[in-house]
C-alpha cells in the first residue's frame, strides 16, 4: 500500500429521484469523511438511510451522484471492474448485488495496485452466539486491523448485545441518518447525541 489516506470521500452525494421524467429527489445521502489510519469503525442507522448506499459507493458498485470515493488514493470509479474488490470489498447478507455500471472498457482503466482488500465493508453480520464465535469474529476484527486494514462494522442494534459488541470493537462512529453521514469520536458521543438516542429507543444506555 502506497501513503496516501486510506479512505477519502470527498464530496460525496448519492440521489435517487422519483422517475425518469419526475426527477424531483426521493432520497439523498450526502457525506464529507476522511479516515486515514487503520482502525474498526461502527455504523449505525435507521432502515432505508443509506447504510447500505454508503458501502455500495465505498466499494464501488454504486456510482456517487457527485464527488470522489478515494481509497489508498485510488478514485474507485476508475478502477478495474474486477479489481475493485482489491482495495474494498462489501460484505452483506443481501443476494441483491448491485451490478457494476460499466461506463467504459476495463482495459482503460486503472489496476487496483493492491493484491488484498484495503477497506473491509461489513454489513450488519451475523453474531451467532455458540460459544467462541463471537469471539473468532472479534479476532479477526482486530486482526484486519494489526494488518493495517480499515474494518467497517454496520449493524442495526435490536438487543443490548449489538450495542456492547460495538462498544468493545469499534473506536470510531458514524451514524447515518436524516440523508447525512456524521462523524463520531467514541462510544460516549454517539449514544448521548439525540438524533441516535432517539433511534434506538429503549437500548439508549
Amino acid at each position: 500500500m502506497n501513503d496516501a489516506p486510506l479512505l477519502v470521500l470527498e464530496g460525496v452525494s448519492k440521489i435517487y429521484r422519483r422517475g425518469l421524467f419526475d426527477r424531483t429527489p426521493a432520497f439523498r445521502l450526502d457525506i464529507d469523511c476522511r479516515l486515514e489510519a487503520p482502525g474498526i469503525v461502527g455504523v449505525m442507522g435507521p432502515n432505508g438511510a443509506g447504510k447500505t448506499t454508503l458501502f455500495e459507493m465505498i466499494a464501488g458498485s454504486n456510482v456517487p451522484t457527485q464527488g470522489r470515493v478515494m481509497v489508498a488514493g485510488h478514485d474507485m470509479q476508475r478502477v478495474r471492474y474486477s479489481e475493485r474488490d482489491r482495495l474494498a470489498i462489501h460484505y452483506h447478507q443481501s443476494y441483491q448485488v448491485r451490478r457494476f455500471s460499466r461506463t467504459k472498457p476495463s482495459f482503460l482503466m486503472e489496476p487496483a495496485g493492491s493484491a488484498y482488500p484495503v477497506v473491509h465493508l461489513f454489513d450488519e453480520p451475523q453474531f451467532n452466539t455458540q460459544d467462541g464465535y463471537i469471539g473468532f469474529m472479534l479476532d479477526f476484527f482486530r486482526r484486519l486491523k494489526a494488518e493495517r486494514r480499515l474494518v467497517f462494522i454496520c449493524l442495526h442494534p435490536t438487543a443490548p448485545l449489538h450495542l456492547e459488541l460495538l462498544r468493545e470493537i469499534c473506536e470510531r462512529y458514524l451514524f447515518v441518518g436524516g440523508g447525512q453521514v456524521r462523524p463520531f469520536a467514541d462510544f460516549g458521543g454517539i449514544v448521548s447525541d439525540a438524533d441516535v438516542r432517539a433511534y434506538l429507543g429503549a437500548l439508549a444506555p
